[in-house]
This record gives C-alpha cells, sequence and structure tokens, in this order.
C-alpha cells in the first residue's frame, strides 16, 4: 500500500455528523482523512467504517503512549480496522515501538499492510519546551532525529516530524523511511499554536512523503479551495 504522496485532512471535529456535514458540504469526499482522539473517542472503531464506505484513506492518530504489553495487544485491535498508518508516542521508547510493530502485523488477517508512525517532537513544541519543560539534552532538531533513529530501528515506517526535521531524517534513516509533517501552513494563513510550521512548496523541497492539512484547510473560507492550492503548491514545489 503506497502513502506517500497524499494529503490529509484533520477531521478535528467532535462528532461524525460534523465532519460527514463538512466533507460533504464542501465537496470533499472521498479524499485522505486524519481522525485523531476527539473523534474517534467519541464514535469509535464505527466511524472508521463509515469513512471507508465513503472511500476515504485514513491515518488515525492516536499516538498510543503507554507500558509495551498493552500498546501491542491494543495495535492488535486496530489492525483490523485496515487504515493507511497509525501512530504512537516515541517517548514511550524502543521496547514499546518494537511492541506496537508486532501487534499490528500479528492482528493484520489480509493483506493490508498498516504503517506504523512515530511521533517524535510535538510540532506545537518549539526549542524553549524541549529544554525547559522536558529537559532533553540537546537541540529540538538533535532530538527529533533521535528519536527517529530508534524508531526505524524498531520497527516503525516513519515519523510524525515538521518539515524542517525531514532532510536530517532521511540523511540518517534512508530515503524510504516515511515523513509525514503537520504544521503544513499557506502564506496567508495563521500559525496558531504550531511553533514550527511550514508552507508546503517548503515541505516538497524538504522532501516530505505526507502532508497533514488542519486549519490551513478546515477553518479556510473556501475548504476546497485551500486543499487544491495546497496540493499544486506541494505538487509543483512552488507556491501558486
Amino acid at each position: 500500500m503506497r502513502v506517500q504522496g497524499k494529503t490529509y485532512i484533520s477531521l478535528d471535529f467532535p462528532t461524525w455528523e460534523e465532519s460527514r456535514s463538512f466533507l460533504t458540504r464542501h465537496d470533499l469526499n472521498g479524499v485522505p482523512v486524519k481522525v485523531g482522539m476527539e473523534l474517534f473517542y467519541r464514535e469509535g472503531p464505527k466511524l472508521i467504517e463509515r469513512l471507508k464506505e465513503d472511500n476515504h484513506d485514513i491515518f488515525l492518530d492516536l499516538k498510543l503512549f503507554d507500558i509495551p504489553t498493552t500498546v501491542q495487544k491494543a495495535m492488535r485491535n486496530i489492525a483490523k480496522l485496515e487504515v493507511d498508518m497509525v501512530n504512537v508516542h516515541a517517548l514511550g521508547g524502543s521496547e514499546m515501538i518494537k511492541r506496537a510493530k508486532e501487534g499490528l502485523v500479528s492482528g493484520t488477517t489480509t493483506n493490508h499492510e498498516s504503517k506504523l508512525i512515530a511521533v517524535t517532537i510535538l510540532t506545537s513544541m518549539d526549542e524553549t519546551a524541549v529544554k525547559s519543560e522536558m529537559n532533553l539534552q540537546g537541540t529540538l532538531q538533535e532530538n527529533v532525529v533521535q528519536f527517529a533513529g530508534f524508531a526505524a530501528d524498531n520497527g516503525a515506517d516513519g515519523v510524525v516530524c515538521s518539515a524542517h526535521e525531514v532532510e536530517q531524517i532521511k540523511g540518517m534513516c534512508g530515503k524510504d523511511f516515511l515523513t509525514v509533517t503537520p504544521g503544513i501552513r499557506l502564506t496567508d494563513s495563521s500559525s496558531n499554536d504550531q511553533k514550527r510550521p511550514a508552507t508546503p512548496s517548503f515541505a516538497k523541497e524538504s522532501g516530505a512523503d505526507i502532508l497533514v492539512l488542519g486549519r490551513t484547510v478546515t477553518q479556510a473560507e473556501n475548504p476546497k479551495a485551500a486543499y487544491e492550492k495546497v496540493q499544486k503548491e506541494w505538487g509543483n514545489g512552488v507556491k501558486s
């Protein structure tokens, strides 16, 4: 299953009804979507079935972070949902990542292969937070690359990172290691709570594989036009 080149719209809505209304109202049926904790915890696995019935590819963004055995068992259940990607938090450590991959593989009953993605440092965090709150040694970028390295070594197929770290991650983990980049903003969009945003053209130039689009699309005056503008800019590597 190929996920490179996809752009997922974040369904940051509290209910399935609101999510479906947004997609239908703006003629976004069939586009890849990201389902996060807010929506999944409200609607559960049935939501995934409904989205798949409407031909949406899905990134299930749950950021699992628990003891290795618990994450492994959770992944065994998630595997049956047959989404494109699901993630864990790299802060859970190498053993948790390894067991997550084992659970994902053992829970698969068809030829479908969900990709395991590890979250490095949230794109809402900056250098100050990494040093003063998390007390991590080294720069933010060095920590992101370190997390990516041990994620790759323990079976992850890629990481969530900002576009600013993609080049170094690819250098360490190889060109086939997936980089999933949120915090994408068009030049006329607000950064909101993103501390390391990037434009689609910058993400393209950096070598990012997959984009995750939030408020730059969902809160745009014309969401479909914003989505198409991102697609064009990312595809061409130039601003539209």
